[in-house]
């Protein structure tokens, strides 16, 4: 044995050391090559919309509903299993509300309680008991009784006195929230977000909130995300996007209140500076439910921070020729006389000429007000300690894409040229395509956090900017970013942001083959799994791209896409069976959901079934735990042949 394998080994020895606890280890991890897989959990394109996205991960897209079919079957009419999903899946809120409308709160509780338990015994059928004790409280964990095992006639009374004895110490409550969540958390074991937590929704904060505490789960940068993450490292060009799309939505409350970035020196300078400016362009988006003062206000802060970041941006063009972006530099373009700007040689009529803080003789630089508003802006963003700690969740949890039993999991695209070759992109000095552009672009990105080196670390910030609108970005996957035009120019074609090729040829066989093989994974049994792109369900697109080996599951979480794709978002389930994919209607409302228990419909269909139930051993942790037995084999050999000695011989 190497030097390092054997130190390794005797490493080992200090966590097993008598040859039964080197027996007992390997017995359990055989054991657990023998269950089915884990269930994974695949969503995408959140875009905020908390109540939609917590609703479907609480009824795991729907794997509860089917769990409480499976139980209960005709034994309960379908108004009991609807209390009982609600139940599941917000036992906190509908047991508060339930109690209020029982004449005998006990009995109640103690009914309840047992069909959770019975319901999370089922869904504990496939886990070890070492699975299911760490969902478990400490406070709590007599519920382990409640669940493990078999349910046996004499094992009956048993639970039955638990549970009474709970309920009559006040602890009923307790034990459903702890049943519901241990329930929602043994319907999926693993939790791959693929991208866009931010965007126009309400409430980011509240999600990211919800996924630092959820057990399992790994995220995939989406473009919303990426921008996010470089105002949180103070990019200008980055926190003026952020700042300019909350007031557009009339989200500025998720800056101010969720987050505590001060707007006040960013108000003040706006409605001063566009005074008497109607701001007609720069309308919001939606229906944000602000007053008509309010409204006003937020049009001004908008078109200040599209001015602002149009000058920003110039300089970080300037300063990364590389970029290619020269064309997004459209203010010098502008015949103030004519009212016109000239955009890819064509001459288009603007629709607002009022520019006061523009000086048409250096028209990228800013005024001195301006200059202090994005410096307070960055200072703000770097200095809020919640957002902070969401975006070191994303840099500990996240990466640009991810490989796991072969399924390659990306926000948007790898970029493709128009023959369906991987697309060379030049990024400070250097060529990069496929794999190896998306490696140097997480590096950046991570650089961008905490390089000690200044120059590094400026790459890193710049780069988490382009990814946002950079023709070559794998997150942004567009020919230009058309902010100036689709404020400012009528004509749609001035608007136009033309897709990757990776989106016409998807398709294509061969293109995808090629994609898989420059990832090192095998073509014929692989998956890419994306969003980004909303699927449009009801002109008859379909999410499944290239006979299976593509799955796209961006259909809508935003309300403000749910027009156009016919759905409320698309989730994905892998498990032992194969891959199941569930399409979700609109959520009346999360109080709906807990008080008249009413859940989102959603339709789910097998994409993919396994000719033979797939196992634990044949997953990538399956060859991990292979790896540890083969660990703990040498340990158990060296304790044989006495070159290390047992613990029991120790101190003889």
């Amino acid at each position: 044995m190497e030097a390092s394998g054997w130190a390794y080994t005797e490493a080992l020895s200090e966590l097993y050391p008598t040859r039964a606890d080197v027996a007992a280890e390997i017995a359990e991890l055989e054991g657990r090559l023998t269950l089915p897989r884990s269930t994974e959990l695949f969503a995408s394109d959140i875009h905020g919309e908390y109540n939609a996205f917590s609703h479907v991960l609480r009824g795991g897209s729907g794997a509860v509903r089917a769990l409480i079919e499976d139980v209960f079957g005709s034994t309960l009419n379908d108004d009991e299993k609807a209390a009982l999903l609600a139940l599941a899946c917000y036992p906190a809120e509908h047991c508060a509300y339930a109690l209020g409308h029982v004449e005998d709160a006990d009995a109640w509780l103690a009914e309840a309680a047992a069909r959770l338990a019975k319901i999370a015994r089922r869904a504990a059928g496939d886990r070890t008991i070492d699975e299911v004790r760490a969902l478990l409280p400490d406070d709590l964990a007599i519920a382990e009784e409640l669940v493990a095992g078999r349910s046996t006639p004499a094992r009956q009374p048993y639970r039955e006195a638990i549970i009474e004895s709970l309920v009559a110490s006040g602890e009923g409550p307790a034990l459903l929230e702890v049943l519901g969540a241990l329930i929602q958390h043994l319907v999926v074991d693993q939790l791959h977000l693929i991208g866009d937590v931010y965007d126009r929704g309400p409430a980011p904060q509240l999600i990211m909130d919800e996924l630092l505490s959820y057990p399992n789960v790994d995220v995939q940068w989406g473009n919303h995300d990426i921008l996010w993450m470089g105002a949180a490292a103070g990019s200008p060009g980055s926190v003026a996007n952020v700042v300019r799309i909350c007031a557009r939505y009339g989200n500025l409350s998720i800056l101010e209140d969720a987050y505590g970035i001060n707007l006040r020196p960013l108000a003040t300078f706006a409605a001063d500076a566009y005074a008497n400016d109607p701001c007609a362009a720069f309308a919001l988006k939606g229906n944000p439910g602000l007053s008509e003062a309010e409204t006003r206000l937020t049009e001004k802060v908008q078109k200040a921070m599209a001015v602002i970041q149009f000058k920003v941006e110039a300089a970080l063009i300037a300063e990364n020729p590389s970029f290619g972006l020269d064309d997004r530099n459209l203010l010098h373009l502008i015949d103030r006389k004519r009212g016109t700007v000239v955009v890819d040689g064509v001459e288009y009529e603007l629709l607002d000429t009022t520019f006061p803080t523009v000086d048409w003789d250096d028209p990228y630089r800013l005024t001195e007000d301006e200059a202090a508003v994005i410096e307070q802006l960055c200072a703000a963003f770097t200095g809020s300690e919640r957002l902070q700690r969401h975006m070191r969740f994303f840099l500990d949890r996240g990466s640009l894409y991810k490989i796991e039993n072969g399924n390659l999991m990306l926000h948007a695209c790898v970029p493709l040229a128009d023959d369906g070759s991987l697309l060379e992109v030049t990024l400070f000095g250097k060529t990069y395509r496929g794999r190896a552009l998306y490696d140097m672009v997480d590096a950046s990105v991570r650089a961008a956090f905490s390089a000690t080196d200044e120059a590094e670390r400026k790459r890193g910030l710049d780069m988490l900017w382009y990814l946002w609108l950079g023709p070559g970005s794998p997150l942004f996957a567009k020919s230009k970013m058309a902010t100036f035009e689709l404020y400012l120019i009528a004509d749609k074609a001035a608007r136009k942001e033309v897709k990757n090729p990776f989106y016409t040829l998807i398709d294509d066989e061969a293109v995808v083959s090629n994609i898989f093989r420059d990832f090192g994974l095998d073509p014929e049994t692989s998956h890419i799994i994306c969003g980004h792109v909303p699927v449009k369900v009801k002109d008859g697109e379909d999410p499944v791209k290239c006979g299976g080996k593509v799955i796209m599951i961006d259909g809508g979480f935003s309300k403000a896409y749910q027009p156009t794709t016919g759905i409320a978002g698309y989730t994905l389930i892998s498990n032992s069976y194969g891959f199941i994919l569930a399409a979700h209607e609109p959520l009346e409302s999360a109080q709906a959901a807990i008080e008249k228990e009413i859940d989102i419909h959603s339709s789910r269909h097998m994409v993919e079934q396994v000719k033979k139930r797939t196992l634990m051993g044949d997953t990538d942790e399956g060859q991990q735990i292979k790896r540890e037995i083969a660990d703990l084999e040498r340990l158990l050999k060296a304790y044989r042949t006495g070159e290390i000695p047992r613990q029991e011989q120790k101190g003889e």
